[in-house]
């Protein structure tokens, strides 16, 4: 087969979130816009973003609590925030028929709450600008200089630009072509790159109570982690539970910091199933329900005390109660066990699940490389970085897609 030579003005590797938003604002400014992207079709990974219904952003007013989110990495975004932020996300989705929706947590989502209706909306965008789009093809050698590119070579053309931006993604997800390609192109280009490691993803624990709970959520609980049997930290909020351990908002912003404790030894965790009562209160409730049961059996009566949907697999973890005792019957001590068990259900952390159930992968370039005034590269002249490519930690709830929007069209308008 003869390659062609193709002769754009920007050349984006990857059609995935920033690499779309890239497009849609290069070719706005006029330039002949390409999209390299190796699946059949764009968006894969933002299709199934949010369960499938794609947190487009975060509505946090407030930008330095918004760029607080990012860690360390917050110092070098003030700039690329200022030029594009939350509001504009809002703007320019909502600008294009694509009304937004703010639920719990501040996070925003399309109105129809379907992801494919996001990638569907800049797919239809990007023909109305005439972006080229070379799907299903892969990028086999980026020809470079030690501060150039000169050309992109893949399985079926030969691509030419001024400017080049790689926006191929992290490693979250690899079953949507997420696979770290983009990791090494930067590596061969000469930059400085962190190897990814899964940061939020769900927990893999040892317990079988805890998988038997399998499709159960609690909206309203607190988890103590413990590293060899020292308290480390503790959060509150929503738990999923699954068939491997402990999925949800709540979990997958405790990952990282899971992670560095697994590192240091055996880590342990308490489910605290009433963290708005302390144990007097706690008392309190369950007295009156006893007293308006005195009769039944504590099995009878046992799922009223638990979360919905819980007590065919929580009774184990009640040592030494018998559930056949009339509730009348039980002892103040044993009244106590139950209390302590309610507030402190135990289990063992196995470890982090890995890249295929991961929300966010951490690593990157070295921010320190790139001009994060335009995402370009200090070190490539028509370079431009986006998205999952930069070393940038960052929780669920809006802020990965956000910093894709932001990155995309900062170096959308520079390239």
């Amino acid at each position: 087969m003869i390659q062609k030579d193709k002769k754009f003005d920007v050349v984006i590797i990857g059609g995935g979130a920033s690499g779309m938003m890239a497009a849609i604002v290069a070719a706005r400014q006029g330039r002949k816009v390409c999209i390299i992207e190796k699946n059949k079709k764009l968006g894969e990974k933002l299709k199934i973003s949010g369960g499938g219904r794609c947190n487009i952003t975060n509505n946090e007013d407030d930008m330095q609590i918004f760029l607080s989110k990012y860690g360390k990495a917050k110092d070098f975004l003030h700039s690329p925030f200022s030029q594009f932020n939350k509001n504009d996300t809002f703007k320019f989705f909502e600008d294009l028929g694509l009304p937004l929706v703010v639920q719990a947590r501040k996070r925003a989502f399309p109105k129809s709450e379907k992801a494919v209706d996001v990638s569907n909306t800049l797919e239809k965008e990007l023909k109305k600008l005439n972006v080229d789009l070379a799907l299903g093809v892969k990028v086999r050698n980026i020809v470079h200089t030690e501060s150039k590119i000169k050309k992109i070579e893949t399985t079926k053309d030969n691509y030419f630009a001024d400017s080049y931006i790689i926006a191929t993604g992290g490693l979250s997800h690899p079953e949507t072509g997420s696979t770290g390609d983009g990791f090494n192109f930067l590596k061969d280009l000469g930059h400085k790159v962190k190897d990814p490691t899964p940061t939020i993803v769900p927990l893999a624990v040892a317990d079988n109570w805890v998988k038997e709970l399998a499709g159960i959520s609690v909206d309203l609980m607190k988890i103590t982690f413990y590293l060899d049997d020292k308290k480390s930290f503790a959060k509150k909020g929503k738990i999923l539970f699954t068939h491997f351990g402990l999925s949800g908002p709540l979990i997958l912003n405790s990952s990282a910091q899971v992670q560095e404790l697994l590192y240091d030894g055996i880590v342990t965790a308490k489910i605290d199933l009433y963290p708005d009562h302390d144990i007097a209160m706690l008392d309190k409730k369950i007295l009156k329900i006893f007293d308006g049961n005195k009769n039944k059996n504590f099995g009878n009566i046992f799922k009223l005390i638990v979360p919905d949907g819980t007590h065919k697999s929580l009774d184990s973890l009640f040592q030494g109660i018998d559930f056949e005792t009339k509730v009348h019957s039980i002892s103040k001590e044993d009244r106590r066990k139950i209390i302590d068990t309610l507030k402190a259900l135990p289990l063992e952390i196995e470890g982090l699940m890995g890249f295929e159930r991961a929300v966010v992968a951490d690593g990157g370039v070295d921010l320190r490389e790139i001009d994060m005034k335009t995402m370009n590269s200090k070190m490539i002249k028509n370079l431009f970085v986006t998205g999952d490519l930069l070393d940038i930690n960052r929780p669920s709830g809006g802020y990965s897609l956000q910093l894709c929007w932001t990155s995309g069209y900062v170096a959308g308008k520079n390239a």
